[in-house]
């Protein structure tokens, strides 16, 4: 069987969530908890970075997107709306809400009988004059996504992960290539939603 990655350490010192060059991770669907739910990501050196541990069943309305040391960074809420959903994302810092921090919200476009997901990330949800900020698509029940600025730009890509032979590692083994200077905590935290309405996690 195939390694999720060649290598696993633990990070001892505080790590960045952005780069000055293009960081790929590896996403594994799989929480490192026993008879837990949830995702293990790990950066190019094979050091675990973010991980969500659900100890609950799955399809849990809230989603916290944590460090390696359980430090929460995320909150993500579902919120249903009649027949649309939508996800509220909650910056943390020190495991409390962040007020003066970013605020997010996810709203899923509504597409009768098409299986596409295209999501419109909106920056302060709590502001009436809230604009779309990122876009998230892909298809129901793949885990090929892209996350995009308003202008079109690709800022981050997710699909399946290869061996370097070219052989996949399994549905629950992905890459996520993430560009330059953008905050890697909240790709993440967008890729956990897309999770969500997949009903991944």
């Amino acid at each position: 069987m195939a390694k999720v990655h060649p290598k696993t350490s633990m990070i001892t010192t505080p790590c960045q969530y952005s780069s000055s060059q293009r960081e790929i991770f590896t996403v594994w669907m799989k929480s490192l908890v026993i008879n837990g739910n949830g995702c293990t990501v790990f950066n190019s050196k094979g050091e675990v970075i973010f991980r969500v541990d659900n100890y609950q069943t799955r399809h849990s309305s809230e989603v916290l997107l944590m460090n390696l040391n359980g430090e929460v960074l995320f909150s993500i809420k579902k919120k249903k709306l009649l027949v649309f959903r939508s996800w509220e994302v909650h910056k943390l810092i020190d495991s409390e809400f962040y007020e003066e921090g970013e605020s997010f919200k996810v709203k899923r476009k509504c597409r009768l009988f098409r299986k596409d997901i295209s999501c419109d990330v909106s920056i302060g949800c709590n502001n009436k004059t809230a604009e779309s900020s990122y876009k998230i698509v892909g298809f129901e029940g793949k885990s090929t996504i892209k996350i995009m600025d308003n202008e079109g730009q690709v800022l981050a890509e997710m699909m399946q992960k290869q061996s370097l032979g070219g052989v996949c590692l399994g549905d629950d083994v992905l890459s996520l290539t993430v560009e330059p200077q953008l905050d890697q905590s909240l790709i993440m935290a967008l890729v956990i939603v897309y999770g969500m309405i997949n009903k991944n996690l």
